[in-house]
């Protein structure tokens, strides 16, 4: 659970933002001055820190400038009144991640709540790259020991201790943001922000006051100087994910800042020197972007200084054992069980099914079956069960049915043993296939022998004869 720490002289300010954030989920912790915030601080580090300018005794600054001096990837919010928009600024390049005015809209303060946890969340969890679940349960990781993989590590290796704009190229769900903050984590950047702009969730008439800023009076709306995330983010690292679904009319003005580190905000005629790393990402093919008069040949080759791909999962299937059960440790802690295992026929689909969504499609069908299982190593029905997009499922499945078939036959005959090994091996293809006839009818005998097309009394001589028991679920 997420900690805020709010630091105001206003008792109900205070009181009111203690209610509405309880409700919202999070931990509240509040004091009426700088010097006892800091010292609440020092007890329990919190994820953000919610700061007004004006205060009694340490004022806002200073009370900021010693946060930030001991923790500098904790993301401080300013609050402050409309007279004071120009130190708000200032506040800003000092390193505080945003401002608000007072009196402040609710639904605009969540958000921005939301964003700097989310930026907390970023800078301050580390990106293991060891590859080592038991070290990795509790955090974001890249896995993988694959050659592909392993360039990828010598590539953030490289890059990470320069200045180097740098482009990470892959399909949805490969982790480029797991590599992009794990180049800033690396980098000599790394007590400054970090901040995410996705090019693709911010609607296109919003992106440009986001990523520049505005002056008052720039649209309908701006009734102050406010700065964007390129001036908030001075000194660190800005990832621009998704780069390729910039609108065009914007990207002269990133081409601006790689080749002068400089920008001007919307509306505005100042120059403001910017300096900021800029890691970008995308799924689409640029080149063909740029033929298609989508994307700027000249942004192309200043965002191309470095250049990370990352591999699609079905080109690195050995690294699908490891994910997986990285992820199923994961997830099984979360919901405080125990680590169950994969049983071979769940291995065998989880490497042969082609993941058209990636590690990510994967992360979240090991999520999905560990909430539905009870504990038991996940089976074969199970992450068929789990899987979004049945189409492809379908098509694994005909592509892979005789070598599952043959996987579990084998099995069963290394197994068995006896004089009449036929019949023991038959029997038990028999109860699977009963079993599944029941799974797939709902538990309904009469269902089950219609599907398997036996009568119904054979169908429960067969139950019996093989010792199956579904207790409630089998239904007359």
């Amino acid at each position: 659970m997420n900690r805020i720490l709010i630091i105001d002289d206003d008792d109900q300010l205070r009181k009111s933002f203690h209610k509405l954030l309880i409700q919202e989920g999070y931990t509240i912790d509040s004091a009426a001055s700088g010097e006892t915030g800091i010292k609440m601080l020092q007890q329990h580090l919190p994820d953000l820190v919610i700061l007004d300018m004006r205060l009694p005794g340490m004022d806002g600054f200073e009370t900021f400038k010693t946060i930030h001096d001991s923790e500098p990837k904790l993301p401080v919010i300013m609050m402050t009144a409309y007279g004071s928009t120009e130190s708000a600024i200032e506040a800003t390049k000092m390193g505080a991640f945003d401002y608000i005015l007072k009196p402040f809209d609710v639904p605009d303060m969540l958000g921005i709540i939301k964003q700097a946890l989310e930026a907390s969340r970023f800078m301050r969890s580390p990106i293991d790259m060891n590859g080592a679940t038991d070290n990795t349960a509790n955090h974001d990781a890249i896995i993988g020991r694959s050659t592909l993989m392993q360039e990828v590590y010598k590539a953030i290796g490289r890059v990470a201790s320069t200045d180097a704009t740098v482009l990470i190229r892959g399909e949805s769900g490969t982790g480029k943001e797991l590599v992009a903050r794990a180049v800033y984590q690396h980098s000599l950047r790394n007590d400054k922000p970090f901040l995410v702009i996705n090019c693709v969730a911010i609607p296109d008439s919003l992106l440009e006051s986001e990523l520049f800023g505005y002056e008052k009076g720039a649209f309908t709306g701006a009734n102050h100087r406010k700065a964007g995330k390129l001036e908030q983010a001075h000194g660190g690292t800005v990832f621009l994910d998704e780069i390729g679904d910039m609108p065009f009319s914007l990207q002269s003005k990133l081409l601006r800042l790689l080749q002068e580190r400089s920008i001007e905000r919307l509306g505005g005629r100042e120059t403001i020197p910017v300096d900021v790393r800029i890691i970008a990402s995308t799924n689409r093919n640029l080149e063909t972007a740029i033929e298609s008069g989508r994307f700027r040949e000249d942004l192309y080759y200043r965002l191309n200084v470095v250049t990370i791909g990352l591999p699609p999962l079905k080109e690195r299937t050995g690294d699908i054992p490891l994910l997986s059960e990285y992820f199923l440790s994961r997830f099984s802690k979360e919901v405080g069980m125990d680590f169950p295992g994969i049983s071979p026929d769940a291995e065998a689909l989880l490497s042969g099914y082609p993941w058209p969504g990636n590690v990510r499609e994967l992360a979240n069908t090991i999520q999905k079956s560990v909430i539905f299982n009870r504990g038991a190593p996940l089976s074969l029905i199970d992450i068929s069960q789990a899987i979004s997009n049945k189409s492809v499922l379908t098509e694994t499945y005909a592509e892979n049915d005789d070598h599952l078939v043959r996987r579990i036959i084998h099995r069963l005959l290394l197994a068995a043993s006896g004089e009449n090994l036929f019949d023991s091996v038959m029997d038990q293809i028999a109860s699977i296939i009963i079993s599944e006839a029941l799974n797939i009818s709902g538990g309904n005998r009469s269902r089950a022998a219609k599907l398997l097309g036996l009568s119904r009394p054979t169908l429960h001589s067969k139950i019996e004869k093989y010792g199956l028991k579904f207790e409630t679920l089998v239904k007359e």
